[in-house]
This record gives C-alpha cells, sequence and structure tokens, in this order.
C-alpha cells in the first residue's frame, strides 16, 4: 500500500486505529499534532513546508491566508503564516509559526485555495494591511508601507490608472462589507498620491514618489543597471589613447563606424556604394531611407565637436539622445525621429521597457552613469543602458553605439567599432547580461572590440580597408574570426 505524504489523525475510531497500526508498523511517524507522514527521509519541516497550505485547509478549515501572507503566499523569514480564524492563537508546527486570528469569514469574491482553506481577495489583502500592526518586522502581519506602495505601482504599469482606479472602487465596497473604514481611507490616499491626485509626500517608496511626479521607471532593470556598475567599479581599464588626431583620420574611422553599426542592423551596403553615399552626401535613389540611415549616423560620428558631448544631468540626458535620434532616423518619419517610443518594442524573446517607463528608467539609470568615472567604463555602461531601455520605435542600436563613443571621445580614447565578423559575439554577450545578469563576458567582448578598433588608424581610406579586410572585419561570423593585428 502506498500512502499519501501526510495523513491527518481522525475522530473516526476505525481510521485512528489503522493510524495506530501503520505508526506501530513503522509505516508512519507523527511529526506534529494531528499530522503524521509517511515519509522517513525528510526533516519534519521540510514535509510541513512542502504540504503546508493542504494542512491549513484540513486543520482550520475556513480559515482564510489573510494580511501579508495573501499578498506573499509564504511564510515570512521568521517563518510566520497569518490566518484569519474564529479565534486568536499562535500555533508552533516545525518549521513554522501559524498565527490565528480572530476576524471575518470569507466574502464573495474570497479565493477558495486548498481544500477549506481560502486566501483574501487582493483588494481585501490591502485592506488587511492598512492594519495597525507591531513595528515592521518578519514576525508582522502587515507588509511595511514601501512594500505596499511598490504594489500599487505595479497595478498602474500593467493595468493603467483606470485599473488602480478599479481596483479602488472595489476596495471600498469590500472595506463597506467588513467595517475596515479607517484601513480604506489609508489606501486611498496612497493610490491618490500615486495618481497625483494628492501631495505625494505621503509615499515612502522610491518607486511610488518617481511614479507619483511623472517618472515611473522599471526596478527590474534597475536592479540589471546596478549588475553592470557594480561590476564596472571593480574593474580596473587600461588607457588606450585616441590615435586618429588629424581630422581626415578621426572621418576616415567615423566612416567604418557608421558603414559596420549600420550593417549590424541590417542596412547593408557594398562598400563602395556606402563610400559613394558618404563623399557625395547624397542617397541612392532606389534606397532613399538606407541611404539616409548611413547619413545620419555618419553626420554624427564624424564631428569631433558633437561626439565630444556628454550629459552632465538627467535632463541633458534626454535632451542629447533625443537630438541624436532626430539627426540619425531623420528621413524615417514613420519611426518618430526625436520622440521616445509610443508603444512597446520587442527583439524575439526580449522585451523591452515599457513605453510608459522610458524616461523614468533613463533618469534613474543615469544615476549609476554618474557615479562611473573613466570613459570606458562609462561608454559600457551607456551603451548598454540605451540597448536595454530601447528607447525609440527604431535606431536603438545604433543610438546605443553613438552614446558610447561619445564617451571615448570626450575621454580622448579609442572609438570602438563592432564589425561585422563580431555581430555574434556582440549580440551574445548583450543577451548573456540581459538574461543571465552577467556582466563579465559584455565587458570583455567590449574590451576586445576597443582593442581591435586601436589598430584602425591613418589618413588613407585604401590602407585602413586592407587591414580591416586581413581581421576579418567584413566576413560573416561563421566564415572566420576576428584578428587583431597591430598596423605596419
Amino acid at each position: 500500500m502506498i500512502l499519501q505524504e501526510v495523513i491527518f489523525s481522525s475522530s473516526e475510531s476505525k481510521l485512528s486505529k489503522q493510524i495506530s497500526k501503520l505508526e506501530e508498523a513503522g509505516k508512519l511517524r507523527k511529526i506534529a499534532s494531528r499530522i503524521y507522514t509517511s515519509n522517513f527521509v525528510d526533516t519534519p519541516e521540510v514535509i510541513i513546508r512542502r504540504n503546508l497550505f493542504s494542512i491549513l485547509g484540513k486543520l482550520y478549515p475556513g480559515s482564510i491566508l489573510s494580511h501579508r501572507s495573501a499578498l506573499e503566499f509564504q511564510p515570512t523569514l521568521a517563518g510566520h503564516i497569518f490566518l484569519t480564524y474564529t479565534y486568536t492563537k499562535r500555533i508552533s508546527l516545525p518549521g513554522i509559526t501559524l498565527r490565528l486570528m480572530e476576524g471575518p469569514s470569507q466574502i464573495e469574491g474570497d479565493n477558495p485555495f486548498s481544500g477549506e482553506l481560502y486566501c483574501s481577495q487582493y483588494e481585501r489583502a490591502l485592506l488587511e494591511n492598512m492594519q495597525v500592526s507591531r513595528k515592521p518586522s518578519p514576525e508582522s502581519k502587515t507588509l511595511t508601507l514601501p512594500e505596499i506602495e511598490d504594489r500599487l505601482e505595479k497595478v498602474i504599469r500593467v493595468k493603467g490608472e483606470a485599473g488602480l482606479n478599479e481596483m479602488r472602487d472595489k476596495a471600498r465596497e469590500i472595506a463597506q462589507k467588513l467595517s475596515m473604514d479607517i484601513e480604506f481611507e489609508k489606501l486611498n490616499k496612497l493610490i491618490s498620491a500615486l495618481l497625483t491626485t494628492q501631495p505625494s509626500k505621503i509615499l515612502s517608496s522610491p518607486l511610488a514618489i518617481a511614479r507619483a511626479f511623472g517618472s515611473p521607471y522599471d526596478p527590474a532593470r534597475l536592479s540589471l543597471f546596478e549588475k553592470l556598475f557594480v561590476e564596472l567599479k571593480q574593474c580596473e581599464f587600461k588607457d588606450l589613447p585616441e590615435r586618429n588626431n588629424s581630422n581626415q583620420s578621426f572621418r576616415n574611422f567615423a566612416f567604418f563606424e557608421a558603414y559596420f553599426s549600420n550593417y549590424i542592423e541590417g542596412t547593408e551596403f557594398e562598400l563602395e556604394d556606402a563610400k559613394r553615399i558618404i563623399e557625395t552626401g547624397t542617397p541612392m535613389p532606389s534606397r532613399d531611407e538606407d541611404s539616409h540611415d548611413v547619413l545620419g549616423t555618419y553626420k554624427l560620428v564624424s564631428s569631433r565637436q558633437e561626439m565630444s558631448i556628454v550629459p552632465s544631468s538627467p535632463d541633458k540626458f534626454l535632451e542629447i539622445l533625443l537630438y541624436r535620434h532626430k539627426v540619425l532616423m531623420g528621413a524615417r518619419l514613420s519611426k518618430n525621429p526625436g520622440q521616445f517610443k509610443d508603444k512597446n518594442n520587442r527583439a524575439g524573446e526580449t522585451f523591452f521597457v515599457d513605453y510608459t517607463l522610458v524616461n523614468g528608467t533613463l533618469i534613474k539609470g543615469f544615476d549609476f552613469y554618474q557615479a562611473l568615472k573613466h570613459p570606458f567604463a562609462r561608454a559600457a555602461y551607456i551603451m548598454f543602458l540605451i540597448s536595454e531601455v530601447h528607447p525609440f520605435l527604431d535606431g536603438n542600436g545604433r543610438m546605443a553605439r553613438v552614446m558610447m563613443n561619445a564617451e571615448l571621445v570626450n575621454g580622448l580614447q579609442t572609438r570602438i567599432i563592432i564589425p561585422t565578423v563580431y555581430r555574434d559575439d556582440y549580440i551574445g554577450a548583450l543577451r548573456k547580461l540581459t538574461r543571465q545578469y552577467e556582466p563579465s563576458p559584455y565587458i570583455r567582448m567590449l574590451q576586445r572590440a576597443q582593442e581591435f578598433s586601436s589598430t584602425i588608424i591613418g589618413d588613407d581610406m585604401d590602407i585602413i580597408e586592407i587591414h580591416l579586410q586581413d581581421c576579418n572585419a567584413f566576413k560573416e561570423h561563421d566564415q572566420a574570426r576576428l584578428k587583431i593585428i597591430m598596423p605596419k
């Protein structure tokens, strides 16, 4: 006979005797009051935790997972789980402390959970978390106000202001049923502050405050930016001074920078066609928009004055970004040149920052940028910041690389070119940072790209082209590997 993992004692004489016989036969063991198990391998703590909700539904029928437990669905760090029940009592189980609190039974909308266990519906749980509690701690029945504010802000992010207002209306109805008017007033003030219909000084969560002041941001991306920032702060970067100091050599490098940056994004030209477009300033009639993409990129990166400008404040950062995008994408009116995206975008399985959170996420991300000093560190950070936010409908990759190289020009360091043969290394390192939170491969990838780029020197375009061919720069990734060859 195969026994289930958890078995409960019974008031029925026949069943009670069966349990006793199984215990005597060594097939069951008692791990807590009224709880037996057929598992002789795992500890009682592990078994209780794994079967917690079925245990609660069986031992305390009609109880409601409530307060913070209805939002977290797990014990606190101190091992406490909170239930609204017919009486108040603290009960210890192996690894878990049950906190039973006398209160109203389930109402319409509360969710059946496991057996006869219920769970407070979201609006009721928010009201319960507005109740007076002891000083916030892992033993407190309520979440902290900043935690509640973050949850409300997330409702706006996912469902919009209409969704938050709908939730408030439902909370008002529940408050009337459960005589929780005081709790509703507290919740209502938080919601009003988030919607900026009341002063936001009552808010304490940074995320909620940002929302109230009109700059909501993506908290998950901020965590990712912090990961890259910390890694960059731990690194030492060698100087690779700019060696293309004449106007001609600066422009020659800029040509290949613009050429490869567009090639990566699928704007592919024969090298001679790209040269003709740049030399004449005239687009190819059959490829007007593509030609303007190359011209726009070159116009930015060939200007030493423009590329020496770096942001000194969040407002300047946004201003520079929008101006450069307008220059870059000026011929693609359908892509809103000089404006942030007005709908969401994605690449494969990667969803970029929600369009409503672009401003706030860029501004918050700028805090880490300001704390970096070395030009390479700032370049690597700002490139990833823009790439990850993807603030525009199109041109995001090119803009990210323009902003990266502006940091290097300003710091008198070698600019970075990502040649065709290195595209997969570049994309792969970006994905590893985005999806696996691994910044080291990304940093190493850019360091190698800069080392390669430091070999692209000179006033003679033909000599540079031959050098790039020797380095396999024009080949596809599956045809060759990037070589770093010092010029003769």
